[in-house]
């Protein structure tokens, strides 16, 4: 198994300047495939714009024409999010506007699920709206490969993930590895363990991949936190492991959560591969957490994301669309 994954990680690890933007341009152009890029935002107003303008200036509107679609799926923002976005270049769907006849669950696998029925390209691409310091070899590294290569179905970003100790401007960053606490603590070794051929994922849990829609149509999507081990799991059971990749694409640099919400994250997780290990016979989990009130500690019971949308082939108005 060992010496799989090592194969696999010499075949199947790039980096983004391995593949020349014009490299992929022609490519592009040869196979007449599609690129739609998927911003999924939940009031993001101070970063989404950035990015979303990064990709319309680099990818779209100048000499390198890479991507064709750029949609905003907005999830219920307070603040500016969709107007900040929109005037970025970016076209803007509500969640709920999408397939209005099933009603929206909370939680960010959701929304990939319904922007497979908002975009059309045959390549999609998933980028977090939080992201700082965004380049547009997010987007480029990680659509390589399904460019130039008919074999490949599914890319995850790799990159350096900084710590911000503290708040604040000034405030020091630490390296923390390879990976965000909840992928070191709980991602990781779930994978290792029950996965192994997944093990040489750098970044199992970013937000930032790539796949072919005749993929991730055919896909469960968990519609909470656990989405990206689902798609992950998922994908190697449906196309295997060397139709799998990733790339490496620098620093990534976005807002951190505190350490209740990364508890629920890790419990979404946890039984989004539990359900993926046992199916059927599983309790509906809840998890309960501890604040310190003014008479000591106040336990918090939430539910964790269970429900899980099935494969988007499946529903009427996509594959309608997809015949016409």
């Amino acid at each position: 198994m060992l010496e799989e994954v090592e194969r696999w990680l010499t075949r199947r690890s790039w980096s983004a300047a391995d593949r020349p933007l014009d490299r992929l341009l022609a490519a592009k152009e040869a196979t007449g495939s599609t690129v739609s890029v998927v911003l999924p935002a939940l009031n993001e107003e101070a970063t989404v714009g950035t990015i979303a303008a990064t990709i319309r200036r680099e990818l779209m509107d100048g000499a390198v024409p890479l991507v064709d679609e750029l949609i905003v799926v907005d999830s219920g923002s307070t603040d500016r999010t969709a107007e900040v976005a929109a005037a970025a270049g970016a076209k803007v769907v509500h969640r709920d506007a999408v397939l209005p006849r099933v009603p929206a669950l909370p939680g960010k696998g959701e929304v990939l699920w319904r922007s497979l029925l908002a975009t059309s390209g045959d390549i999609v691409c998933f980028v977090d709206a939080d992201l700082r310091d965004f380049s547009a070899e997010f987007v480029s590294g990680i659509v390589g490969p399904l460019l130039t290569d008919p074999e490949v179905q599914f890319v995850k970003a790799m990159y350096d993930r900084p710590f911000v100790a503290g708040s604040g401007a000034g405030a020091p960053e630490m390296p923390v590895g390879q990976g965000g606490r909840v992928t070191e603590l709980v991602a990781r070794p779930l994978l290792n363990l029950h996965w192994p051929l997944l093990a040489g994922f750098v970044q199992p849990l970013g937000g930032e991949y790539a796949a072919r829609r005749s993929l991730l149509e055919r896909l469960p999507f968990p519609v909470g936190y656990g989405v990206e081990l689902g798609l992950l799991v998922d994908a190697l059971h449906t196309v295997g492991l060397d139709a799998l990749a990733q790339v490496d694409v620098g620093v990534r640099k976005h807002r951190h959560q505190d350490g209740q919400a990364l508890g629920r994250m890790a419990a979404a997780i946890y039984r989004t591969a539990q359900v993926r290990l046992a199916r059927g016979h599983l309790v509906r989990p809840r998890l309960t957490q501890f604040r310190r009130g003014e008479r000591g500690f106040l336990p918090h019971t939430t539910s964790v994301d269970t429900e899980e949308r099935p494969p988007m082939i499946e529903i009427q108005e996509y594959a309608e669309r997809r015949a016409a």
